[in-house]
């Protein structure tokens, strides 16, 4: 089977965040599995195209009454063809998102010059949007080409990662997009008198997926719905969760980059160099018999590290070592770096990202730390299970459907007290030391590759 993802990025080539892993593995991993997989991508000024050649100069595209010609460049990598749409006016930019009036437009271009590739270059049975920048493609395909043959029986599935960042702007944005007015109500693509990417999205696709099964139910509640939860019950039936995989040629202790040493479930002495090595490098004491938590991550709200400020004074009393790597909400930053600075024996800080390092904290750390307020999938928690790194987690979204009691430690209440009696628990089995490596063990011995997450989109995919 054919199928043309859309999507504003994918490693290797532009990142922010998880995904963009997802854009980099899942179209390899159904090419494995003998699908033809085609992605569409802007080429940002950041984007890395490599040996990438034009494969059609000037498309002429229109959005509303806007007017762009665009070059489409093809590249082949492991086995996926990736297509990227070349619009300096709108993509030659230091930013990948956020640095314009036109972010509409911008996006709405992306739809448009996916159907472009989907007419006349490669053709497939299933179009598959992610999340809100590809949102239009299905009310495009289904309104404005409703009569083109070129696209019957074509059908389209749009991926939820985060129902959080829906593509919302205001009403007057929507005569950019070169759609019928008549689609603007509250039935279509109104959005409390906006005008909604995601919600056109879940309105017109034949399917719509979550990236976990627990993450597609919450959505349909106020709590996790973030005012679409109605529009979701609605379209309940055409609506399901599929978890996240993982790149284990990637992700692997066995045999991944940037380690120390490397060990197995067989042979977990490599665990212990790495943490060795991991202390001397973020500058801790080589305190090896004291519990080492881990937290990499963006900071945002989201995480929940407001719980973490919640119990950093009774954290900071008990025998335990922290080390945190990330960026992102300056209130954040600066909590995490007054942690340090008051105890700089027991808390260690690096602001930013470094792949690298975040691979040796995986390696070295003993617990990972996840509080998240909602999580629709969540990677590092599954990376830590691999690394025999005992995750503590928020019971929710995804963090629920991979970590059980088992292989680590969940809370349910968002609270401080409830993260605080998770800790505690983790801390009183650590040293309960045959059943903590039974624990670990039994977490590395999961499978969250990517050839299980692939095959159930495969069904997906024939299903439509």
């Amino acid at each position: 089977m054919k199928i043309l993802m859309v999507a504003s990025e994918a490693t290797p080539f532009a990142k922010t965040g998880g995904l963009a892993d997802v854009l980099g593995s899942l179209p390899p991993a159904l090419v494995r599995l003998g699908d033809q997989v085609g992605v569409v991508l802007p080429k940002y000024r950041v984007a890395e195209m490599g040996e990438a050649e034009p494969v059609w100069l000037a498309m002429p595209l229109w959005v509303g009454p806007h007017y762009y010609p665009v070059d489409i460049h093809h590249l082949i990598h492991r086995g996926v063809h990736y297509f990227f749409v070349d619009c300096p006016p709108l993509y030659d930019r230091p930013e990948i998102y956020g640095e314009g009036p036109d972010e509409h437009i911008r996006f709405a271009l992306l739809n448009q010059a996916a159907l472009g590739i989907a007419r006349h270059i490669f053709r497939p049975a299933v179009l598959h949007a992610h999340d809100w920048q590809a949102g239009l493609a299905a009310p495009y395909l289904r309104t404005t080409f409703a009569g083109d043959p070129t696209f019957f029986g074509m059908r389209t599935l749009l991926t939820i990662h985060n129902l959080g960042y829906q593509g919302n702007f205001p009403a007057a944005a929507f005569v950019d997009l070169g759609l019928d007015r008549g689609l603007f109500h509250p039935a279509g693509m109104e959005f409390w008198d906006h005008v909604s990417f995601l919600k056109g999205g879940i309105v017109w696709s034949d399917a719509v997926n979550t990236v976990s099964p627990t993450y597609a139910r919450e959505i349909q509640t106020p709590a996790y719905g973030f005012g679409m939860d109605g529009l979701l019950r609605l379209h309940s039936k055409k609506l399901s969760g599929i978890l996240n995989g993982v790149d284990y040629e990637e992700w692997n202790p066995e045999t991944g980059p940037f380690q120390v040493a490397h060990y197995s479930a067989g042979d977990l002495s490599g665990k212990l160099a790495s943490k060795i090595a991991l202390l001397a490098e973020v500058g801790l004491p080589p305190n090896t018999a004291r519990p080492l938590i881990a937290i990499v991550s963006r900071f945002a709200d989201q995480k929940g590290f407001d719980l973490v400020d919640g119990i950093a004074a009774w954290l900071a009393d008990q025998d335990v070592a922290l080390v945190v790597l990330g960026s992102g909400q300056k209130k954040f930053e600066e909590m995490f770096r007054q942690l340090a600075a008051l105890r700089p024996g027991k808390f260690a800080v690096r602001i930013g990202y470094d792949d690298a390092l975040a691979h040796r904290i995986e390696a070295g750390a003993d617990m990972f730390l996840m509080p998240s307020q909602y999580e629709p999938c969540g990677l590092s928690q599954i990376y830590s299970l691999r690394y025999g790194t005992v995750p503590i987690v928020r019971a929710t979204g995804g963090l629920d459907d991979t970590v059980d009691q088992d292989t680590g430690f969940k809370f349910v209440e968002y609270d401080p007290d409830a993260l605080q009696g998770a800790i505690q628990q983790a801390l009183e089995a650590f040293v309960q030391r045959e059943s903590w490596i039974l624990r670990m063990r039994r977490g590395m011995g999961k499978d969250f590759s990517w050839n299980t997450s692939a095959s159930a989109y495969q069904r997906l995919f024939r299903s439509l």
